[in-house]
């Protein structure tokens, strides 16, 4: 009765927001240039964070201009770091919002949302007699991550940027060759051309007794998915690709139920909800009979609008949306 009509909860969010108990947020400690489009962000977690594994990565949601918005990265710090800080490491893409936010604009004492780590590009328990990382451009960050958390027997990186000052971690991964820890094969696409897959033969002759893990660009993963697959050893090979496209988002849109394949074009105020029942989509609810988060689904693709806080949430891997509160924000698919 005394806080209403707010609770106590968010008076202890202005005095302890990083608390046992609260929702999962961050802290941003540092932001360190890496290349003139790339940053490393130093993060205190708040005291839920469970931890993570090498090579995987955290959602983490950040005000932009009054909004807020979320999206995927790479963590990129040891998994025992003694400070208990997490890092992640941020290029910046042409018209993205977050990452040009993060690279250019954070300051320490921000405040972010943060998602447990999660994703399966990572290195098993038994550690691999023989590795290789395939690497092009900001692809190599969860692969840094797993050079930082693990000593390797006999490890060979490829990796490919545009000139060597578009190299994020270049200094470190020359500190481990001089430490030889690591056998590295650097490539200028500016000067060297695109690397074409079939040149492993002449630069790792052994790489398809390796492990390998692959991260970078679609075109990169695809030839070597083939080439892997040719050779007779794809099971050798593990990827991760990043979310290719960037989304517009807007008032409305067109709405994809992605698994029975209707497409119905829907306002910015009508919730996903009442658009699939309209369509003759079965939505599962329980908002009617008062059971919240009966309609929970993964969002696809695209954006969608929170109508309660007009919070825009994207498509990214694991995401999901309750649709009675959330309306379309551009193009989006849903899984129904």
């Amino acid at each position: 009765m005394v806080t209403t009509p707010v609770l106590p909860s968010d008076y202890l969010d202005l005095v302890s927001p990083l608390r046992a108990g609260a929702d999962l947020r961050g802290r941003i400690e540092a932001v360190h240039p890496e290349t003139d489009d790339a940053a490393t962000v130093v993060i205190r977690p708040g005291r839920g964070w469970r931890g993570h594994t090498a090579g995987q990565y955290v959602r983490i949601g950040v005000d932009v201009d009054g909004v807020r918005l979320w999206r995927a990265y790479s963590l990129t710090s040891p998994t025992d770091r003694q400070d208990g800080r997490v890092t992640i490491t941020v290029k910046a893409i042409p018209d993205g919002k977050v990452s040009n936010h993060l690279v250019r604009r954070a300051k320490p004492g921000t405040l972010i949302q943060l998602d447990q780590a999660t994703g399966d590009f990572v290195l098993p328990q038994a550690k691999p007699a023989k590795v290789l990382f395939l690497t092009a451009g900001s692809g190599i960050t969860p692969v840094m991550g797993m050079l930082r958390d693990t000593e390797f027997d006999d490890v060979v990186m490829v990796h490919s940027a545009p000139q060597p000052q578009d190299v994020i971690f270049r200094d470190d991964l020359h500190a481990l060759v001089a430490d030889r820890k690591l056998r590295l094969t650097e490539l200028h696409t500016d000067t060297d051309g695109m690397l074409d897959i079939t040149r492993l033969d002449e630069l790792v002759p052994d790489w398809a007794e390796r492990e390998t893990w692959a991260c970078g660009p679609a075109g990169l993963l695809d030839a070597a998915e083939e080439h892997w697959t040719g050779r007779g050893v794809r099971e050798r090979l593990h990827t991760e690709r990043f979310r290719p496209a960037i989304v517009v988002t807007g008032d409305g849109g067109e709405v994809t139920f992605s698994t029975t394949g209707k497409t119905v074009d829907a306002d910015g105020a009508t919730p996903l909800l009442d658009v699939g029942e309209e369509a003759g989509v079965l939505m599962p609810s329980g908002c009617r009979m008062g059971i919240c988060f009966g309609c929970v689904t993964p969002l696809k693709a695209g954006a969608v609008r929170d109508l309660r806080t007009g919070e825009i949430t994207e498509a990214e891997p694991g995401v999901l949306i309750q649709t009675c509160v959330s309306a379309a924000a551009g193009h989006c698919a849903i899984e129904r």
